[in-house]
């Protein structure tokens, strides 16, 4: 396989993971009636845009173009990594109580007692942000 080909099976995935991350949200919101707290619409700012970033890439099989994702994706693991801490840390739960109509530390998924929203979207974040880095250093060696 050559390795334009493999770049757009690389797009093809972290556009895949873009737009699972961004239905898993409309279907918590949408379908499951969760209300986002104010991290989680920053974390939707961030992904959001990532599925047309990622998705005009690989239409134009330009990884260049997909820069903003790099940056979007950092910025949100970040965000990410903090909404998580204010769910589990007990230090940071008291400041999560007070960030809007629906508190930042509240957890409506907790499967196997660690895996909630943020974990997710910040997992998201953590393989987009990687495979992207993967992809340049791929571009770089060639």
């Amino acid at each position: 396989m050559d390795h334009t080909k493999k770049r757009e099976n690389v797009l093809l995935g972290i556009w895949g993971i873009s737009i699972i991350a961004t239905l898993g949200s409309l279907f918590f919101s949408e379908i499951m009636g969760y209300e986002p707290c104010e991290l989680c619409w920053y974390q939707r700012i961030l992904m959001y845009p990532l599925v047309i970033i990622y998705g005009t890439a690989l239409f134009k099989r330009n990884v260049s173009i997909a820069l903003p994702g790099l940056i979007l994706s950092g910025i949100g693991m970040c965000v990410s990594t903090y909404h998580y801490l204010v769910q589990k840390l007990p230090v940071l739960k008291e400041a999560g109580g007070a960030c809007g109509l629906v508190p930042c530390n509240f957890e409506y998924v907790n499967y196997f007692g660690f895996i909630t929203i943020p974990f997710m979207a910040g997992t998201a974040f953590i393989l987009i942000f990687v495979t992207h880095l993967f992809l340049l250093k791929q571009a770089k060696g060639e």
